[in-house]
């Protein structure tokens, strides 16, 4: 018997992030020397206070069945998050809970996407926007960011894509790749467009928004423009911040139609989010933020680190990230280039093998829709970033220009 598989799952893939991890792991249990700087996944610990919750929950028996949209503590400990941390005020009833961010932005897309709806995707983009489009039905718009707007969609881009079928806008800040940060007159620019536009649901997804090197706190659109909240979607959670990927717990924050739409989608998929999980991020968020200083510093100190070793590399173009995990690196010109084995280089997968060979693994950035570049993460140790850039950079002085 042959298996069909639904159009559906075929209009997607395999996380490029997932499969370039599981591969650089395999190579290193085989013996090989890998530096690992694939995945945004923090190297620091969860904080202890937030890990004691957890055990506290387990022993009291905080382990049955949750409520869909979430745990009314937790939620409400996100609406005070809100107001503390982002000025933004929102009823109990626009907050909801899920298994993880990723979660989250799949349930929106579910609960507002018919077939051919568009979403907007500025690019380079976290590869699970677009195909959580594709998978409910959507079709991903891609509007080009380059290095020379600093991977940044502006207001002109954002007003020539807009068009009848417009059902969101995704924006992502700090971003990943690229570890932009949009500034507050870019912003007040882009608002002015989607005012023209009131069709046009946004996502913002700021799951980076404390991992700033420009010393500013967390700024959102919805503090340069209140007045488009009620057609917003916050998309937050614990992973980044608190150094808790493997929890799963993110939240939404947005119009009280979608929140509960969102909440139907789930309760036929996952139901509620970990109960444990949920006691865990509740203490997070009513934690405090003192230990991240020491963290964002040696985050930006690895990105100094990166960002040096590559800066001055022949053939590389370095987009210093002002927040985020990582340094998107554009590789145009090492194109055409000759390895020590003869073998041409004609991609940026090419590149990111080679890289691979000579002990360093990032991820290719056609993953992320802009090609020739090429992804490093700086949630590792400092030295793995120090040491990797030093490769990267003897390993681009190798390369000959003939073969």
């Amino acid at each position: 018997m042959t298996l069909r598989l639904s159009q559906r799952v075929q209009r997607v893939s395999l996380s490029a992030n997932a499969a370039a991890k599981s591969h650089a792991t395999e190579l290193r249990e085989a013996g090989r020397d890998i530096l690992d700087l694939t995945t945004g996944e923090p190297d620091f610990d969860t904080p202890e206070h937030i890990k004691q919750a957890a055990y506290t929950a387990i022993a009291t028996g905080t382990t049955k069945y949750t409520p869909t949209p979430g745990v009314k503590a937790l939620r409400v400990a996100v609406q005070r998050k809100l107001q503390r941390e982002n000025h933004l005020d929102y009823p109990l009833s626009s907050i909801v809970i899920a298994s993880g961010a990723k979660q989250i932005i799949f349930n929106a897309f579910a609960a507002t996407l018919d077939e051919g709806d568009e979403v907007l995707v500025p690019t380079p983009y976290w590869p699970s926007f677009p195909d959580s489009v594709r998978f409910n039905g959507g079709e991903p718009v891609f509007i080009e960011c380059g290095l020379a707007q600093g991977c940044k969609l502006t207001a002109q881009q954002l007003e020539q894509h807009i068009g009848e079928r417009t059902r969101w806008l995704i924006l992502n800040g700090p971003g990943n790749p690229s570890g932009a940060v949009y500034s507050t007159v870019e912003l007040q620019a882009i608002s002015e467009v989607l005012r023209r536009h009131p069709q046009v649901l946004i996502l913002l997804d700021e799951l980076y928004e404390h991992i700033r090197f420009d010393g500013q706190p967390a700024q959102s659109l919805l503090n340069v423009a209140p007045d488009l909240q009620a057609r917003c979607l916050l998309v937050g959670g614990v992973s980044k911040t608190y150094a808790m990927t493997g929890w799963r717990v993110g939240f939404g924050a947005g119009p009280q139609v979608l929140t509960s739409a969102m909440a139907v989608v789930q309760s036929q998929s996952t139901s509620g989010a970990s109960s444990v999980g949920q006691a865990a991020a509740l203490a997070a968020f009513d934690g405090g933020l003192d230990f991240l200083s020491a963290q964002v510093t040696a985050y930006q100190q690895r990105r100094d680190l990166l960002v040096s070793a590559l800066r001055d590399v022949d053939g590389l173009d370095v987009l210093e990230p002002q927040g985020g995990f990582f340094v998107f690196v554009r590789c145009a010109g090492l194109l055409g280039r000759y390895r020590p084995d003869g073998a041409r280089l004609d991609s940026d997968a090419d590149v990111v093998a080679y890289l691979l060979e000579e002990g360093v693994a990032g991820v290719v950035g056609s993953a992320f829709g802009l090609s020739p570049w090429f992804r490093l993460s700086i949630a590792t140790a400092t030295g793995s970033v120090a040491e990797a850039g030093r490769r990267i950079a003897r390993a681009c002085a190798q390369l000959r220009g003939e073969a």
